[in-house]
């Protein structure tokens, strides 16, 4: 597959290679999303780089395999043992030409076996300046590269040029991915697989989705049938709370005291694993539009990663059938609960695209796009889909979104939206209320369609 996006970490990354001085730079993020492939793109061509790929494994054959990697650019490098990281940077920074630059890509597997690296790096960090070498670090663990970066009690805090965490891929980028495919298919593959590309490179060349996602997924043989433990197993390994609670949000349980009755612990133990949890951006917290984000009244937990709420959702269940989705009949009899997947997907995507750029036909932007549930005007019970406000403040819009509507049931559909933004208890305080319906297959005139998402031409 053809490398997409990430125009502006390119550009990052190509600013601070073309730096006269020496300079850190780190980027991490979670598995599979493309740390290493960017890395490739902004070296490429360059003649002066050492790209080091660490593993598990004890210290002494950490340092050879990069003594050997170095010995490609510094000859002799490799022809003595180093007892210690200190020795061998020090002998890269003196010896290695200037300009040159050296990637370690899993940075946490060399601090899991070497504590006191961080320390090291920070010393070496503080003359690449000097020297005119360059270093870029990389890793999977976020917890430990957002703790060894971001962390002003840890060495290497302050010290990098360019800090990056790579995010999922929007979905704009489906359409050059899968160029044969229509909006609504590319639609639905993005609810799965969510914007990481190794899981879009899988589905390269392939037609059928349901036979994809049984061979790679749900196939005891599958490269993703254990997804989640991959996933997570550099920052959850040591957390059985949190790797349990994350399975029941996963499962659809979002408030935190069912979860704790289920795990049968107080609700005041989750609390800590949560937040580990939504540091990490596995989890988010959702509460209604327009209320205080400190409190906890209303709050319910999220997945917020595409590919593991698919397969909490759908393979979980199913792990131990090595045969599912063999048959015709099976992929047919897991539809109603797809398209109940697939139309939480589209509210999801409708909000964060709100807030991203202007509704067609309307010049203002909108901020805080949410969901908004309880007790309106009348003390009747509703919920709607996205409320969100200009930034202005003047505006209130109130949408709906649907994965399918006829033209005479939108008709329908907007009339009782009207009603129901009427009752809100917060929209006497504004003084416009825009109404919009977004339909994601087949849409009526009137609606908004999968289309606007996918065209970005409209952001500022």
């Amino acid at each position: 597959m053809d490398f997409l996006d990430r125009v502006d970490e390119q550009k990052r990354f190509r600013r601070f290679l073309g730096l006269r001085e020496g300079a850190l730079a780190c980027i991490y993020g979670r598995r599979r999303i493309g740390k290493s492939r960017l890395i490739e793109e902004v070296v490429a061509g360059r003649d002066n780089v050492v790209k080091f790929i660490a593993e598990r494994s004890e210290a002494a054959l950490q340092r050879s395999r990069l003594a050997a990697d170095i010995a490609l650019l510094v000859p002799g490098f490799a022809d003595v043992s180093y007892d210690s990281w200190s020795v061998m940077f020090d002998r890269w920074q003196k010896d290695a030409p200037k300009g040159s630059v050296l990637v370690i890509d899993e940075l946490p597997y060399l601090v899991e076996r070497s504590p006191e690296l961080p320390s090291v790096l920070q010393r070496i960090a503080d003359g690449l300046r000097t020297s005119g070498k360059k270093m870029i670090l990389s890793g999977s663990s976020q917890r430990m590269m957002q703790g060894l970066v971001l962390n002003e009690g840890e060495p290497l805090y302050g010290r990098a040029r360019e800090i990056v965490k790579l995010e999922p891929i929007h979905f704009s980028w489906m359409k050059s991915a899968f160029p044969a495919m229509s909006a609504w298919e590319r639609f639905c593959l993005y609810a799965i697989l969510g914007g990481v590309p190794r899981y879009w490179e899988s589905f390269q060349g392939d037609d059928d989705m349901w036979s994809v996602l049984r061979d790679q997924v749900f196939s005891p043989q599958g490269v993703f049938h254990d997804e989640p433990n991959y996933v997570l197993q550099d920052d959850l390994q040591d957390s059985v709370q949190a790797t349990s609670v994350l399975s029941l949000v996963g499962r659809g349980v979002e408030r935190l005291v069912e979860m704790a009755g289920r795990l049968q612990v107080p609700a005041t133990a989750l609390g800590r694993p949560m937040k580990r949890l939504m540091e990490l951006g596995f989890v988010t917290r959702e509460i209604p539009f327009g209320n205080d984000s400190k409190s906890n009244k209303k709050t319910l937990y999220r997945m917020s990663d595409s590919f593991l709420r698919f397969w909490y959702y759908f393979v979980l269940p199913n792990y131990s059938d090595v045969n599912f989705l063999s048959t015709k009949a099976e992929v047919a009899a897991l539809q109603p609960a797809f398209r109940v997947f697939l139309g939480q997907a589209w509210e999801r995507l409708v909000r964060d695209e709100i807030q991203r750029k202007p509704l067609p036909g309307f010049d203002a932007r909108f901020r805080n796009a949410a969901r908004w549930w309880g007790s309106g005007l009348d003390r009747k019970a509703m919920e709607i889909d996205i409320v969100a406000e200009s930034l202005d403040g003047e505006t209130l819009f109130v949408g709906e979104a649907k994965l399918s509507l006829s033209e005479a049931e939108a008709g329908h559909v907007l009339s009782e939206l009207e009603a129901k933004a009427k009752q809100l208890p917060f929209a006497r305080k504004y003084k416009n209320i825009v109404l919009r319906l977004f339909v994601a297959h087949d849409p009526p005139p009137t609606a908004i369609s999968i289309d606007w998402c996918e065209n970005d031409d409209m952001i500022f």
